[in-house]
């Protein structure tokens, strides 16, 4: 545990039994099992919420990359990228005698605010009812 090798835990059992006394020896070894346990105990549950921590933002990193692609504007994107000025549009329609058509003006970007998806959904809620293949002719509906 703490590199202790059974000589050294013999020795250090035996100056506890002369400290200590064989009558009180009992008692004080359940209380440093004990604390030991706790001591554990304790460690374990700073894990755990250390590890909490790194999956909670983690979590937040991915469902931020996620809302980025949600509102990703390809057609915009590709166009800022391949003509950035505007200049090509322009010439495009001046060449075809389009007046109707502007220069390239670079949309503003959407920004949509996606809804919280639910943290738990009723499996009933989820699960679609299968719509049987034949219905015969007068009966009810089965619900649907």
């Amino acid at each position: 545990m703490f590199g202790f090798s059974w000589g050294e835990i013999g020795l250090i059992m035996a100056v506890a039994l002369v400290a200590i006394g064989p009558k009180d020896l009992p008692v004080a070894i359940r209380t440093v099992t004990s604390l030991i346990k706790k001591a554990r105990g304790m460690a374990a549950e700073f894990q755990g919420h250390v590890d909490e921590m790194m999956r909670e933002a983690n979590l937040a990193d991915v469902k931020g990359e996620l809302s980025k692609l949600r509102n990703f504007d390809f057609k915009s994107a590709a166009e800022q990228t391949l003509d950035p000025s505007g200049t090509l549009r322009g010439e495009l329609a001046k060449a075809t005698g389009d007046v109707a058509t502007p220069a390239y003006v670079p949309p503003a970007p959407v920004v949509e605010e996606t809804p919280e998806s639910p943290a738990f959904i009723p499996p009933d809620a989820a699960r679609k009812k299968p719509v049987p293949a034949f219905i015969p002719p007068g009966t009810k509906r089965w619900g649907y």
